[in-house]
């Protein structure tokens, strides 16, 4: 290894044992592996204390590692012998820029970009129970270094806050609020954002004992998203490749499908209904196969002739459904607009709460099946799983 590199190897290890680091950034990648593009690197508060943490760019797709200080720095020497050209060490104190050339290296110091270090107390948005801080929306993108929420993510963000605040509701008038240790899954994980934020709600504001799962059938957001778990000392929480209709769920307490595409939903809720969770949230998407069986109510059919009305009823017939079902299951239930940002502009939230004296409720029958045979449907997956159970 060369001086310069020493050198510089030298001055992030002092910059850690000074409490002087602000961040590093490692680019111009050369060597052999496919796609990686950058390293940048910034201290993050762990359950096991701090620890600085590396995000990977690969042009899509992102993964993130985090060491204590003794193996950041000998993990860092690594990557630079291993075909980074450049690298960026900002502290309080000097910027340090590295340049390595295939016959020579130089490093030169400057002075410092930052005159302190990020501040754990800057101006935060008012009304939000997420802290801007938590280290996971930092790795996915939501949050800058400094904690500052980024423009495009906005959305992102007040929707994060509002599915913590919904939980926060259900929690308090349900019987998970007596037991110190919860068990969630999450079906149709996605890319995390709101997986993340019900473990750190529960886990960390409440103080509770989770164990949490994130269901999802593409491997490269399960490996992002273990990956960025890992990172953040969330041991209670763990992502698997599975679907929803073949994944084992048992003796739960909160069961959550956000955006699970037809009858996907109706799977997951006949899940959670089986392990008797005392949470259920869902926010349906796609209303196939209630759509494909409608006939419109003479009364209704020239309202009902537009694609555009018809779909609409679809959906609220058979999110409906789902409601009376859950209910006639012993469930309360609630349906309101729920904001996503990612599939639709405005979605349905159902949620439900177990009632403590949980008993079925035979009286509903027979109001489903006059909406059914109103709108001609022949079949209901929920209600068909149910009957089969």
């Amino acid at each position: 290894m060369s001086d310069p590199v020493e050198n510089f190897i030298g001055e992030l290890a002092k910059s850690l044992e000074s409490n002087s680091f602000v961040k590093l950034t490692l680019s111009n990648y050369k060597g052999a592996e496919q796609h990686l593009q950058k390293v940048a690197g910034r201290i993050i508060e762990t359950k096991r204390g701090a620890r600085l943490a590396f995000q990977f760019h690969y042009g899509t797709r992102q993964t993130v590692k985090n060491y204590n200080y003794q193996e950041a720095v000998v993990a860092v020497g690594k990557m630079l012998g291993s075909g980074f050209r450049n690298a960026h060490l900002f502290t309080t104190k000097s910027d340090f820029q590295l340049t390595i050339g295939k016959k020579n290296s130089r490093i030169i110091s400057v002075k410092p970009t930052f005159a302190e270090k990020p501040s754990a107390s800057h101006d935060r948005e008012k009304n939000t129970i997420v802290s801007p801080d938590a280290p996971y929306l930092k790795a996915l993108g939501i949050t800058t270094d400094k904690g500052e929420i980024r423009a495009q993510q906005r959305d992102k963000w007040r929707q994060i806050n509002k599915y913590v605040e919904i939980l926060r509701d259900l929690y308090e008038n349900s019987s998970v609020k007596d037991k110190a240790d919860v068990k969630i899954v999450d079906m149709g994980s996605g890319k995390g954002y709101l997986t993340f934020a019900a473990y750190d709600y529960f886990s960390n504001a409440l103080k509770l004992g989770v164990e949490m799962t994130g269901v999802e059938v593409r491997q490269e957001l399960v490996d992002l998203c273990n990956q960025i778990a890992e990172s953040c000392g969330f041991d209670g929480l763990k992502f698997v490749k599975d679907s929803i209709v073949d994944h084992d769920v048992s003796d739960i307490d909160v069961l959550i499908a956000l955006h699970a595409c037809d009858t996907a939903t109706d799977d997951a809720l006949f899940k959670g209904i089986s392990a008797r969770a005392s949470i259920i949230v869902a926010a349906p998407c796609c209303h196939k196969e209630i759509r494909q069986q409608i006939k419109p109510p003479e009364v209704l059919r020239d309202i009902l002739k537009h694609g555009s009305m018809l779909e609409r009823e679809a959906e609220t017939i058979t999110d409906g459904l789902r409601s009376m079902l859950l209910e006639r299951s012993g469930y309360s239930t609630k349906i309101f607009e729920f904001v996503a940002t990612e599939h639709t502009p405005k979605n349905n939230m159902i949620v439900a709460v177990r009632k403590p004296d949980a008993a079925w409720d035979n009286g509903l029958q027979a109001r489903i099946d006059a909406i059914k045979n109103l709108y001609g449907i022949e079949h209901h997956r929920l209600e068909d799983q149910l009957r089969a159970a």
